[in-house]
């Protein structure tokens, strides 16, 4: 295919935004080339400046659940428009999504919007630490929770060691308050826990992860993880950006059927636009501001645009749970069929799913945590990634993301992609 618009395109991109992007994986450092630039999008397709069209396994990181421009949530958003697209001030439709939310997740009462993941994270721990009196949380290797200071932190040198910044700008003060450890690995969380008694306020994870691919929580892990938070007062934080209302209506909380202090949202819950959530039962939620003392706000928060299309997108899905089936058969199909293509073809591999999550890695080993992901191949990644996009199937940029499938791919969309697969390895 020809990117010679894209091509253009992030040139003149880079004169006026840093790297030419506003978000660094879309630089596509991680596997070379020049980034493509997206006209439009429809379903399961997208639509590039130099007129390729390629399917799409991103769907935007994850919240298109029901494809690009779903006519009943465009519908909403335009109703929405011409009567106004921020108020500052309380509208009847935040009530009406939070209505909703709340029934269809298990162990919340209430529900506080806000613009983007990071800052229902960034918002839930400060939260968390007002609840509980504390001030370190535990975070894991390989799991993203936006690039709040206190999540971007790596390793010290063992199990008790504080963590230090891999970030500049991030102080020293913060990274001492935040302890890292090994996801699947309950032991070495046991060992944080017993090193820090008595300090800890929250263990914050993805209980699947998507940010290292996608990584299955091992039998007993997130169990151990609830009985541990139950007997240290320890809150667990659950960040269901990716896996919120796309494993199961009620996340995968429903799926797994492990229950969290405080769950955070992303930009499904605005059916696609720029919003999160982080929520909770009503004695937990009753400490944050109007009602307690830890303050959170924002001037967007609640904006009715990304009300509108959030109430269409978990209606449509509340009254149509087969979508999480749908979703469910079309991932198997496509997961299976990569990974007996690559297996007859000799190519080393791993394939990891749940639901309408998948990533594939070029590794011997079992992928179950960050370690495990970082021993993938990536020069192998790169000539794979660059192979489907030139056969018109645009993948994640990154041998440490998930693919997102989204309810718009046809069944002429999957046998297109294994085709592509065949056809790059023969």
């Amino acid at each position: 295919m020809r990117y010679q618009r894209s091509s253009a395109l992030f040139a003149e991109a880079q004169q006026v935004i840093p790297g030419g992007v506003n978000s660094p994986v879309r630089a596509f450092n991680a596997v070379g080339g020049t980034p493509v630039f997206v006209k439009y999008a429809k379903g399961a397709h997208l639509y590039d400046e130099d007129n390729n069209r390629l399917i799409d396994y991103i769907s935007s990181w994850g919240p298109l659940i029901l494809g690009h421009a779903h006519q009943e949530v465009v519908d909403r958003i335009v109703e929405q428009a011409q009567k106004g697209t921020s108020f500052g001030m309380p509208t009847a439709i935040e009530t009406e999504l939070a209505e909703l939310a709340v029934s269809m997740v298990p162990n919340i009462d209430q529900i506080r919007f806000v613009n983007s993941g990071t800052e229902a994270c960034m918002s839930a721990v400060r939260l968390a630490r007002g609840y509980t009196g504390r001030e370190k949380i535990i975070k894991f290797a390989g799991c993203y929770h936006g690039h709040s200071d206190a999540f971007l932190i790596q390793a010290g040198s063992g199990a008790v060691t504080f963590g230090s910044p891999n970030s500049p700008g991030v102080t020293q003060g913060t990274a001492k308050d935040t302890l890292l450890a090994n996801y699947n690995d309950l032991e070495n969380v046991k060992e944080l826990v017993q090193a820090n008694s008595g300090e800890i306020a929250a263990i914050i994870l993805e209980p699947v992860a998507g940010n290292m691919g996608c990584i299955l929580p091992e039998e007993g892990f997130l169990e151990g993880l609830r009985a541990l938070c139950d007997q240290e007062g320890i809150l667990l934080l659950f960040d269901e950006v990716m896996t919120g209302f796309r494993l199961a209506p009620g996340g995968a909380q429903e799926l797994l059927g492990i229950r969290a202090d405080i769950l955070m949202f992303g930009k499904v819950i605005g059916g696609g636009l720029p919003v999160g959530a982080f929520a909770a039962r009503k004695e937990i939620m009753a400490h944050l501001a109007p009602l307690g003392p830890v303050y959170q706000a924002g001037t967007l928060s609640g904006n009715p645009l990304a009300m509108s299309a959030g109430l269409a997108m978990l209606t449509h899905l509340k009254n149509n749970p087969d979508v999480f089936n749908s979703l469910d058969a079309k991932c198997e199909q496509l997961a299976d069929g990569i990974g007996s293509i690559l297996k007859e073809k000799g190519i080393v591999h791993q394939v990891n799913r749940l639901g309408s999550m998948v990533s594939v890695h070029f590794c011997e080993e079992k992928v179950r945590d960050f370690a495990s992901a970082a021993k993938g191949n990536n020069e192998h990644f790169m000539r794979y990634f660059h192979g489907m996009l030139d056969r018109g199937v645009y993948l994640p940029p990154s041998a440490f993301e998930s693919y997102f499938l989204n309810d718009a791919l046809s069944q002429s969309d999957i046998e297109f992609t294994l085709d592509a697969v065949k056809d790059l390895y023969s």
